[in-house]
């Protein structure tokens, strides 16, 4: 399955429109991440190749989404993104967490297990 490209009107119609509700709720099934990257950004082409991997691992259990800072401008600045690349993890019940910079896969995958999915070690 892979990332999946979000624009501002998918963020709205998916995860959640800002433009109704200040207060956090998220609409999908399924934990998410958010990658907010840019194509000129050397961290976020690093991190790229491992959220594919884990979107694949991960399938059918969390959605990886991708979104261009470059494109999505007001996105961007709802979440305040001053560097990137970052991430938005999205739990099914709780408030959502920002992360900035490029995490290693293991890193990821314990934030996947902890915080999205209620793995404990």
């Amino acid at each position: 399955m892979g990332m999946i490209s979000l624009s501002t009107e998918g963020f709205k119609e998916k995860i959640m429109d800002y433009t109704i509700s200040k207060e956090w709720s998220y609409k999908g099934d399924l934990p998410c991440i958010i990658d907010f990257y840019a194509d000129w950004c050397g961290p976020c082409k690093a991190v790229a190749p491992i959220l594919e991997e884990l979107a694949d691992e991960y399938a059918g259990k969390i959605i990886i989404y991708r979104v261009d800072t470059e494109a999505e401008q007001e996105l961007s600045a709802v979440f305040g993104i001053r560097s990137i690349p970052s991430l938005l993890f999205v739990p099914k019940d709780k408030q959502a967490m920002m992360q900035a910079g490029a995490l290693p896969k293991h890193t990821l995958k314990q934030v996947i297990d902890k915080e999205l999915l209620g793995i404990s070690a």
